[in-house]
């Protein structure tokens, strides 16, 4: 019975050894970038894949020193991360997988603007992590990154026609203010403590054209402060 319960231990220790170890190969993938480089998995909706159009050599850095080894005209090779001049990929070279840096004319895209779409969608990508960060809202965001950022809307309203879907989500606007309080403590002294409650300071109505925010308006107090009304570029289609 205990060398049996051993062997079902053994079994099922592999898949999560396994399993531990492709998390960790993606953290590292992650983690180790070069400065000048920035990760692309996870910023698009499905995996970017590239052909090798020659024969291709693969760096372990951005810089192209040292080969690691080469890629075969015709592979495919999933894009993780990019810089000015290199992509790195991940794919079947000729000695084995692997993920390393390759240079971007050695490899072909359906997209022939892809690393300039990339940077772009990157920028925005980050502008927009920072405003759903501070709970802001700004021209250009779709609905989902709204609701993100401001949570449900209080209000939904929704409009179809010829020239599209018009869609108004209204959101009210709370701010944790502090407020003092007096109770008495178990010697019958008093005592003052501060606890924060949750106020409506405004109200704000963002308008879609198409699921992309075209107008947005304080319909109660000034929940957008005196920064005024924030642009993003809208969200880039094809990928």
């Amino acid at each position: 019975m205990k060398a049996l319960s051993l062997i079902l231990a053994a079994l099922l220790a592999v898949p999560v050894a396994q399993a531990q170890s492709t998390s960790s190969r993606n953290k590292s993938s992650l983690q180790n970038l070069e400065p000048g480089t920035f990760s692309v998995e996870g910023m698009t909706p499905k995996p970017v894949v590239l052909k090798v159009q020659i024969e291709t050599p693969m760096y372990p850095t951005s810089k192209f020193q040292g080969a690691l080894g080469s890629f075969a005209p015709g592979t495919l090779v999933t894009l993780i991360a990019m810089s000015d001049t290199a992509y790195r990929v991940r794919g079947r070279a000729r000695h084995g997988d692997v993920a390393g840096w390759v240079r971007q004319a050695d490899v072909l895209s359906a997209d022939p603007n892809l690393a300039t779409n990339l940077k772009k969608l990157y920028e925005r990508t980050q502008k927009v992590a920072e405003l759903t960060s501070n709970h802001q809202v700004a021209l250009g965001m779709t609905s989902q990154e709204v609701k993100t950022s401001l949570g449900k809307p209080s209000r939904t309203t929704a409009k179809i026609n010829a020239n599209g879907k018009d869609e108004k989500l209204e959101f009210s606007i709370y701010e944790r203010v502090p407020q003092t309080t007096t109770s008495v403590n178990g010697f019958g002294q008093l005592v003052q403590s501060v606890i924060y409650v949750k106020v409506e300071v405004g109200t704000l109505s963002v308008s879609f054209k198409d699921g992309v925010v075209s107008e947005i308006e304080e319909t109660k107090g000034n929940p957008l402060g005196g920064g005024g009304v924030q642009i993003v570029p809208p969200p880039l289609f094809g990928f």
